[in-house]
């Protein structure tokens, strides 16, 4: 408490009146620096389930209000930026020796597609998966339902194209050489060397850690590099089967000659599609709308 000086002749009432006004005084500082510490712990905290799910569904919203022409050139971009996942990676293992290291190092190039993709904010129809379902969970109307389908649809058809182009140009013109065309081959056969039933798991795991880091990414601020190059790379190093990635490493083998269209688009894109699915919609927007809904009937 604050020390004063009293003036001679001062009433035992009045030095209790200026008693109380400094504990009043001291009492306000004590709750003003207690809302200060509250306040900095909440921009210090991480932000609660409701304010990402919020977040992502804007994002969704707006993504769902653009025009078809509008996301099909998204995602002809984003087909074509993807082709960089493979040529990063293809270069990497042609200038180094094999070694079972090797992968660890040569999966960062995986990495590349992604990160240009997403900070683009280019159309990617894994990322897709997760955004527009969010309000096709919250009103579960048929327009929104159609709607979803429209930008699924289109994003996908035009990632297809994207991922088509880019393949050609890498295997069948004179812009690489041959240790690197052969790499981009090698990459290719790895990605389609499993049954119809194991890529469809493995294309499970590979929707739900790339819709988690689309869940992640709104609050992830500088950090949002970091995180799509960590997610992508376990992606890559655990071979999980990307539906769009992968459609540039099996387009390489089709237009090679070395695996048939039917191979490539029956055998692999399609589980690969059919995973990501389940794992963006219903391991990560579906689990999440429940969580945050059964937290809403609770209250």
């Amino acid at each position: 408490m604050a020390k004063f000086a009293l003036a001679p002749g001062t009433g035992r009432g009045e030095i209790a009146q200026m008693l109380t006004v400094e504990k009043d005084r001291a009492k306000n500082k004590e709750q003003q620096q207690e809302q200060r510490d509250t306040e900095d712990a909440h921009e210090r905290s991480a932000p609660g389930g409701k304010v990402i799910y919020k977040a992502v569904l804007l994002e969704a919203e707006e993504e769902l209000g653009r025009s078809t022409s509008a996301l099909f050139w998204s995602g002809i971009a984003a087909g074509l930026s993807m082709g960089l996942s493979m040529i990063t990676e293809g270069m990497i293992r042609a200038r180094l020796p094999e070694a079972h290291w090797l992968p660890l190092v040569a999966r960062m190039g995986y990495s590349v597609g992604f990160i240009i993709v997403i900070l683009g904010r280019q159309q990617l129809f894994t990322e897709n998966t997760l955004t527009p379902i969010l309000p096709l969970l919250q009103r579960r109307d048929a327009k929104t339902f159609w709607n979803v389908m429209r930008l699924w649809g289109v994003v996908l058809l035009a990632n297809m194209i994207g991922a088509a182009a880019v393949a050609l140009v890498a295997v069948k013109t004179s812009t690489f050489n041959e240790d690197a065309r052969a790499a981009f081959l090698a990459i290719g056969h790895h990605s389609m060397m499993h049954s119809f039933g194991t890529t469809v798991l493995r294309a499970i795991f590979a929707g739900w850690l790339i819709a988690i880091m689309v869940w992640m990414l709104p609050f992830a601020e500088a950090a949002r590099f970091f995180v799509i190059l960590l997610i992508t790379w376990v992606v890559g190093i655990c071979d999980f089967a990307h539906v769009v990635a992968g459609a540039v490493d099996g387009f390489a083998l089709a237009w090679a000659g070395e695996k048939t269209w039917l191979q490539v688009l029956g055998g692999f894109l399609l589980p690969t599609l059919i995973g990501n699915i389940i794992g963006g919609v219903l391991l990560v927007a579906g689990l999440n709308h429940a969580q945050l809904e059964e937290e809403h009937k609770g209250k």
